[in-house]
């Protein structure tokens, strides 16, 4: 088991920013590749961004990258997603999943853990 919590979410204006942090407490997450997904009210849920283990490959879903970036510090043993000049539509919650097989991918079948979800909403 890995029990993965996210934190950060809230309210925030358009044009505002959030850190969301993924962490799991009484686990190690550095052999893990860590991704962070949404979802949007009425929409299923999608890939944002992924990050090795070692913090060296990282990767974005087509227009993420530039407002997201995730980023790790493994010595707190957590990984974050800085969002910036959010919009109405990145109103969703959002889940941080984890896999040991140090695959960075999106898909949402190649994680076997997953948080619970934090909510992001996004209103003036």
């Amino acid at each position: 088991q890995l029990p993965l919590v996210e934190s950060g979410g809230g309210l925030v204006q358009p044009g505002g920013s959030l850190r969301l942090s993924c962490t799991a407490f009484g686990a190690n997450l550095t052999p893990y590749t860590i991704a962070w997904f949404r979802q949007r009210p009425g929409k299923e849920r999608e890939g944002i961004a992924c990050i090795s283990g070692d913090s060296f490959y990282t990767y974005y879903a087509n227009g993420m990258q530039g407002r997201f970036t995730i980023s790790r510090t493994n010595a707190m043993n957590a990984v974050h997603l800085q969002m910036n000049t959010l919009k109405l539509e990145d109103k969703a919650v959002y889940y941080c999943a984890a896999n040991q097989v140090a695959v960075c991918s999106l898909l949402e079948r190649d994680y076997g853990y997953w948080g619970q979800g934090t909510q992001v909403t996004v209103s003036s």
